[in-house]
C-alpha cells in the first residue's frame, strides 16, 4: 500500500465517524475542501461511492460501511502499536557493546552497569574485557574505554573516571636487604617486575615526573607478566619492585604487605574516558549508559577566611 492510500483512508475514516466534513476538518486540522477532494479521489480509485452526501448530513454507503467496519479496528490497532513503540523509544532498550581493560571494567564500568540494569530490564550490555587496544569501528563496538591520553582526536571522548596514578611498591621484607630508591635512576640497582604491553608487545617503561621534569625508565628484573594481579603477587612476596595503579595497591599497603617508594616522583594522569566515533548515531540505550558513566569531579571545599 502506498503512503497516500493510507492517508486517504484515514481521511475517509474521520469523515465517516464524524458524519460531517466540518467536524472531520476540525479533527484533522485541515480544510473541508481538502477532505472533500481526498474522499472523491479515493472513491474514483475504488470505483465505488463511499459516502452519501446531502445538505444536512453525510453517511456511509453500503460499501463505505463495509470499509468503515474493517478500517476502524485496523487503524486503531496501528495507532496502538505506534503508541507502544513510542513508549519503547522513551524507555531505553537494546544492546550496547563495549570493550574495556580489566581494571576499567571492574572499577568504572561494572558499578554503573549494576546500578542501571535493575531499573532498565530492556537494556542489554555486552562487555569485552581485553587489555589490548581495540579498533571499535572494525570490531563493531559501540564504544571503548581508554585512558584520556590514549583517545584518538577524531573520537568523541567522555570522561568517566577520576585521575589515576602509577606508584612504585615493594614488600617490607624486600627493603630489609635493599635500600629504598630515592630517585628513579636508582631503580637500575633493583630487580623490578616488568609488564608486557598487550598491544605493542614491548615492556612498559616506568613513567615519572617531578618539578616539570619528565623521566621514563626502562627497568630490568627476573619477572615479566601481562597480568597486574600477578605483578602484585610477586611484589608482595618480595621478588622485586613493581609499578602499579595506586588503587590496585591501596589494600596491600593498608594491610602492611607493600610499601610505597618514590612517592614524590609519581604524578597523576587523565583517567578513563569512554570514546566513540563522532559520526555515530546515538541510541537511547547508549545515551543512558553514557549519562550513568559521566564523571563529575568532586567540588573542593571553600576555604574560610580567617576570623
Amino acid at each position: 500500500m502506498r503512503r497516500e492510500d493510507l492517508s486517504d483512508l484515514a481521511v475517509f475514516l474521520a469523515v465517516a465517524e464524524e458524519r460531517s466534513f466540518t467536524r472531520a476538518a476540525a479533527r484533522l486540522n485541515t480544510s473541508q475542501s481538502s477532505l472533500s477532494q481526498t474522499v472523491r479521489r479515493l472513491e474514483a480509485r475504488l470505483g465505488l461511492p463511499l459516502l452519501s452526501r446531502t445538505t444536512r448530513r453525510v453517511a456511509p454507503t453500503e460499501a463505505g460501511q463495509q470499509l468503515l467496519d474493517t478500517l476502524g479496528p485496523a487503524l486503531a490497532g496501528i495507532e496502538a502499536q505506534l503508541t507502544a513503540l513510542g513508549r519503547l523509544r522513551a524507555r531505553p532498550a537494546g544492546t550496547v557493546r563495549l570493550t574495556a581493560s580489566p581494571h576499567a571494567a571492574s572499577t568504572v564500568l561494572w558499578p554503573a552497569i549494576a546500578r542501571l540494569l535493575p531499573d532498565y530490564p530492556e537494556l542489554k550490555i555486552e562487555l569485552s574485557v581485553d587489555a589490548a587496544l581495540t579498533d571499535i569501528v572494525a570490531d563493531r563496538f559501540d564504544a571503548g574505554i581508554r585512558l584520556g591520553e590514549e583517545v584518538d582526536k577524531d573520537m568523541v571522548a567522555v570522561r568517566i573516571g577520576p585521575d589515576l596514578r602509577m606508584i612504585v611498591v615493594g614488600a617490607p621484607g624486600y627493603f630489609l636487604s635493599h635500600p629504598a630508591p630515592r630517585t628513579p635512576h636508582a631503580l637500575a640497582q633493583h630487580p623490578c617486575i616488568n609488564v608486557r604491553l598487550p598491544t605493542a608487545g614491548g615492556l612498559y617503561p616506568w613513567e615519572f615526573a617531578k618539578n616539570g621534569r619528565r623521566l621514563n625508565v626502562r627497568v630490568d628484573g627476573p619477572l615479566v607478566f601481562n597480568d597486574m594481579s600477578m605483578v602484585l603477587t610477586a611484589a608482595r612476596e618480595g621478588f622485586g619492585l613493581a609499578c602499579v595503579l595506586e588503587d590496585q595497591a591501596a589494600e596491600p599497603i593498608a594491610q602492611g604487605q607493600l610499601v610505597q617508594v618514590l612517592e614524590d616522583w609519581c604524578p597523576t594522569f587523565p583517567g578513563y574516558h569512554l570514546y566513540y566515533p563522532s559520526r555515530r548515531q546515538v541510541s537511547s540505550a547508549f545515551a543512558l549508559l553514557v549519562d550513568a558513566l559521566r564523571y563529575t569531579a568532586p567540588r573542593k571545599p571553600r576555604s574560610r577566611p580567617p576570623r
